[in-house]
Parts: C-alpha cells; sequence; structure tokens
C-alpha cells in the first residue's frame, strides 16, 4: 500500500526556502518530485542521482529539472553557487562527511535541506507505526477510488546506520549552526544556512 513518507514531507520543505533563492541542487532527486516543485517555485534545478532506471523515470516525467547520473559525494559541484540544495533520504546512501562538500556549493545565505533517515528506535517511533498504518491505508483507499493501479518506481533502499543522537553531534561537528529535527515516519530534518 503505497504512502511516501518523503512527498508527505514536501510541504515542511518548501516552506523552509530562503526568500529570493533562484538557484537549487537537489541530490539523490529519484524519480524528481521534489525537483519538480522547486521549479514550480521558480528555481532553476540541478537534481542529481546515481540511479540510472530511476533517473529515466524522472526525465520521461519532464518539468524543468536538469538532470544527471551522477552520485554526489563525488560529483563536481560549482562553488557557493547554489541558494537551496535539498537531499530528500539519500545521505545515508553516502559518507555522512558529504555534507561538508554541500556547504561549499552553498551561495552565500544559501540553505541545505536534509530529509534524512536514521537507525534504531525512539519513542517517536511508537507513535509512527499506528499513524503510519493509518496513512498507507487512506493512501491505498484513494487510489483505489481513483482507478489507480500502478505501484511508482522503487528506486534502490539501503537501511540507515547513523542513529539520531549520533546524526546530531556529526551535523554540529561538520556543520556548526546547524538544527536537526527529529520528525514522524523515521525522518528528520537537518537544516543550515550558510554565511553571507
Amino acid at each position: 500500500m503505497p504512502f511516501d513518507h518523503n512527498d508527505h514531507y514536501h510541504p515542511l520543505l518548501l516552506r523552509q526556502l530562503p526568500p529570493q533563492g533562484r538557484t537549487a541542487l537537489d541530490v539523490g532527486c529519484g524519480t524528481g518530485r521534489f525537483a519538480r516543485r522547486l521549479v514550480a517555485h521558480g528555481y532553476r534545478v540541478d537534481a542529481l542521482d546515481p540511479d540510472p532506471a530511476t533517473l529515466a523515470v524522472a526525465e520521461a516525467t519532464g518539468g524543468g529539472p536538469r538532470y544527471r547520473v551522477a552520485d554526489a559525494a563525488q560529483a563536481e559541484l560549482p562553488p557557493a553557487h547554489y541558494d537551496v540544495i535539498s537531499c530528500l533520504a539519500s545521505l545515508h546512501h553516502m559518507p555522512f562527511e558529504t555534507l561538508t562538500r554541500f556547504r561549499k556549493a552553498l551561495a552565500p545565505g544559501g540553505r541545505l535541506l536534509v530529509l534524512g533517515c536514521y537507525d534504531g528506535v525512539t519513542p517517536w517511533d511508537v507513535v509512527a507505526s499506528p499513524t503510519n498504518a493509518v496513512a498507507r491505508l487512506a493512501v491505498y483507499a484513494g487510489e483505489r477510488t481513483r482507478g489507480v493501479r500502478t505501484p511508482p518506481p522503487q528506486p534502490p533502499v539501503q537501511q540507515p546506520e547513523m542513529q539520531l543522537p549520533e546524526i546530531r553531534q556529526e551535523a554540529a561537528h561538520l556543520l556548526p549552526g546547524s538544527e536537526v529535527r527529529q520528525l514522524l515516519f523515521w525522518r528528520y530534518l537537518l537544516t543550515y544556512t550558510a554565511d553571507r
């Protein structure tokens, strides 16, 4: 039964966009849903993903982002260029230190938005499990009513290895001034704003 935890947080991420932003990098863009939402908000978007099959689905959908098959942990990123760098459920596929590469690619006043996954169980997860079941059932019922039968493509999945306290500690070390906020559905939001 489909319910995309990352899509659920798109509105929250969009509220974090800096005013006057124009350039964006979407890391691990998958099928391009968030990258297209950034385009709809007036951004010129570079969208990277290491999986060619998933990126082919994104390119077939269109919508304006410039898609590129690339591993963001190794790809060349222009320095001090992007007003926004988003990374949805993909940081745990690369070394956590990749955050420093993103920091260097942020324009002055640019914002890094990481919707990340963590390992382990927290008290929030007790709440998330029944809420997740209800949300999945609601999405499933809605799609059945609309006649949707084809499941969306699934990009490669990797289990996160870092627990939330370690993520907070490493983020504070790599990105002084960053904030890590726990969310429902086994996610956290890391935000960081580059100095002007």
